[in-house]
């Protein structure tokens, strides 16, 4: 049996996080989830929940602050690997995790929270672009401590968007159009972007690179997803247009961070998101590792159609 890295995910109990505790786990890592100290009052009775399934599976809980300057660089002693989940307002915090990384010297590799667009090419309107400038900022900071890393551009999350735009396991006569429908996004399941991650740990090829998630089955239009619901439900939906225009006053009009989820959606969907061409030197994850079969977007609207429950796999029910 190969030896397989230790892993420490932190913000392991989010909503991608669930994905990536369990891929490491099916692969056979050594995993922890350092996590804040759970608290009734504090906790949702969901957290606790998850954080008892990750223990039954053998995960081991740290419980911790990411500011607990002392603790963190214990903890990376008896890590191989850390994978950062951080959420959006926490992508600073980041720094942190370079530092106490710089310190201990015995971290093989770092994942920044990273899992979406690809930072490197994105331009998107002021609200998502300043997620996109964080970003930048913590690989310039991993770049100049000189830690070794992999950056995973995971692109659009499928489950999250066809539910978001199709909501298919409801009976709906009418859907929202944002834009015209036309333009193209990269959507991929998220337990496929986890497996990926995941089998990139100990990969020679994967480390201080980027590496994307892109299968050319899964770069779709809104009109294209709707087209395949239709013939799912066999029946015409009734169509409704928010134009670009509408979007970007959405945008204007709502305060931080109300405002980001609008962003999100005009980059992906309405201006169409950009650099859907690999380019000569791009490392795309699907080609790297041809024998993992990753799930179509195509058959994901059909399994979230006919499942529902598929679309909560995360909460590991």
């Amino acid at each position: 049996m190969s030896w397989k890295s230790k892993i420490l995910i932190i913000g392991g109990t989010g909503y991608l996080g669930k994905f990536m505790v369990k891929a490491s786990i099916s692969m056979g890592h050594p995993t922890d989830v350092y996590s804040r100290p759970s608290t009734k009052a504090s906790d949702s009775s969901s957290k606790i929940q998850v954080i008892h399934d990750f223990e039954s599976m053998g995960v081991h809980i740290i419980q911790g602050y990411l500011d607990d300057y002392d603790k963190l660089p214990s903890v990376f002693q008896q890590i191989d690997v850390v994978i950062s989940l951080l959420p959006v307002p926490q992508h600073l915090e980041q720094l942190r995790i370079i530092d106490a990384i710089k310190e201990v010297g015995n971290i093989k590799r770092f994942f920044p929270s990273e899992f979406g667009v690809e930072s490197r090419r994105a331009h998107s309107l002021r609200p998502f672009q300043r997620i996109i400038d964080n970003k930048k900022e913590i690989q310039r900071a991993i770049k100049e401590a000189g830690i070794s890393y992999t950056i995973v551009a995971g692109n659009g999350f499928g489950a999250y968007f066809v539910d978001y735009l199709l909501n298919p396991q409801h009976q709906r006569d009418e859907i929202t159009i944002y834009g015209d429908g036309h333009a193209k996004a990269v959507l991929n399941f998220e337990e496929d972007i986890a497996a990926f991650t995941i089998r990139s740990v100990d990969d020679v090829c994967t480390l201080n690179r980027l590496v994307i998630c892109k299968p050319p089955k899964n770069i779709i239009s809104q009109l294209d997803m709707i087209s395949l619901r239709e013939k799912r439900c066999r029946k015409t939906l009734k169509k409704r247009y928010i134009s670009e225009e509408e979007v970007i006053k959405l945008i204007e009009s709502l305060p931080h961070p109300e405002n980001v989820g609008p962003a999100i959606l005009h980059y992906l969907f309405v201006a169409g998101q950009s650099n859907l061409e690999l380019e000569e030197d791009d490392l795309e994850l699907s080609n790297l590792y041809p024998d993992y079969k990753y799930t179509p977007i195509v058959h994901l609207i059909d399994v979230l159609a006919l499942n529902p429950l598929q679309i909560k796999r995360a909460t590991l029910g």
